[in-house]
């Protein structure tokens, strides 16, 4: 069965995150790349966003999942489980999939991680998190 407290739980606890993320919206690359404490806050940030959606989307698999859906094994793949189980669209999911391999590329320091890549995401972060909380706000409402 869905835990609604859990699920609510953490969709506010992105949508503070996504108000925090505004800041940026208002700072330049050199501004935040050159400010250790900004860039930081700013990876760790996107990083807890994503983080959270992973864990509401594994949390809906687990609860919905029939035995013929394959347990995901990559977290690109939990959003495009929610799709079929018709909680986020599948236009959408496309967008929002990739964002799981920014995750990963920052919590595992990968030497590639491109910073102006990542300050790049802050608009695109605002817009798919805001609307992914969305999506899974009216589901649980519907699931009533």
């Amino acid at each position: 069965m869905l835990n609604p407290i859990f699920l609510r739980r953490k969709i506010k606890w992105i949508q503070e995150d996504l108000k925090f993320l505004e800041n940026y919206r208002g700072m330049s690359f050199d501004e935040v790349a050159k400010d250790t404490l900004k860039w930081r806050a700013l990876e760790w940030t996107l990083a807890k966003i994503i983080g959270r959606a992973i864990d509401i989307n594994r949390h809906i698999i687990a609860e919905l999942a029939d035995k013929n859906i394959e347990p995901p094994s990559k977290h690109r793949e939990t959003f495009l489980i929610l799709s079929k189980l018709d909680v986020l669209p599948k236009i959408f999911v496309e967008k929002i999939a990739d964002s799981a391999s920014l995750r990963n590329r920052i919590i595992h320091e990968y030497d590639d991680l491109d910073q102006k890549k990542v300050y790049e995401t802050v608009d695109e972060a605002i817009e798919q998190y805001a609307e992914y909380g969305n999506f899974v706000l009216t589901f649980l409402d519907k699931q009533k």
